[in-house]
């Protein structure tokens, strides 16, 4: 199916795991995608299995650190240029660290804080000048079961997890009348490299009976940190659809992936 002919799509944190299956999803329904990360090793993965799907000609990689206001500035200025428009933007670049609350540091809060919540302020902040000069635009924001349900150790994740998803709120609203959708997806117990991570971040005297609730209820084909996970194409599903015309009624909301965990 071949529903993004001819859309143009920026995609953050795409070297990796659901930010580069979701590029790759774009790509094999039509869209022409700026694939963007600041690990430039993997975006040279990505471009080269577009390549092996025979979408290579439809993919330009960026190096771009969302954390860092000029990079994005910069960055989204070339993808814009790349892709002569846009028409999409979806926000899945993040970062995950853990830690007792106790022991949470201002620094490791910051770092947090500023790539996942500031670092989407800033990509969907340079943006809208390109979205909202055409008359049906969408942006993806990517936050986390973990905004909604509690997830131990990683309240600084989960603060900017909901950050993102009440600031997607805001701009779905704010910019409705001017043709353009906002919404989030909340991905749990999906495998990337954040979740192929999370056991060396997790404090070493944690308390691992506090996990016992965070199990999908559907099966699972993947393994991450020693847990069930589903594969990344279960949410590069999803954002494909919300960007398309199939998701153009919704708008203000999130989705959650994740296998019926807090069903």
């Amino acid at each position: 199916m071949k529903r993004l002919e001819g859309n143009r799509i920026l995609v953050t944190g795409a070297a990796s795991g659901i930010g580069q299956a979701t590029a790759l999803r774009l790509l094999d329904e039509g869209a022409a995608v700026v694939a963007a990360d600041i690990a430039v090793d993997g975006l040279d993965k990505t471009r080269g299995r577009a390549r092996e799907a025979g979408s290579g000609d439809r993919i330009t990689t960026l190096e771009m650190n969302v954390g860092d206001e000029t990079s994005v500035a910069d960055g989204v200025r070339a993808a814009v240029d790349a892709l002569g428009g846009l028409d999409s933007l979806v926000n899945a670049a993040g970062v995950l660290r853990a830690a007792h609350t106790h022991q949470t540091t201002t620094q490791l809060w910051n770092q947090i804080i500023n790539v996942n919540l500031t670092g989407t302020f800033l990509v969907v902040r340079e943006s809208l000048p390109a979205l909202l000069k055409h008359p049906r635009s969408t942006i993806v924001n990517f936050s986390s079961t973990s905004a909604a349900f509690a997830h131990p150790y990683m309240a600084a994740y989960a603060a900017s997890k909901g950050g993102i998803q009440s600031f997607t709120h805001a701009i779905a609203l704010e910019y409705a009348s001017q043709g353009l959708r906002a919404v989030c997806v909340a991905p749990g117990s999906i495998k990337s490299g954040i979740t192929d991570a999370t056991a060396g971040y997790i404090p070493a005297d944690a308390d691992w009976s506090l996990f016992a609730r965070l199990s999908p209820i559907l099966p699972t084909t993947l393994e991450a940190s020693g847990a069930g996970m589903a594969d990344p194409a279960a949410v590069a599903g999803v954002v494909a659809m919300l960007v398309s015309e199939d998701g153009a009624f919704i708008t203000g909301t999130e989705i959650r992936i994740d296998g019926g965990t807090h069903a």
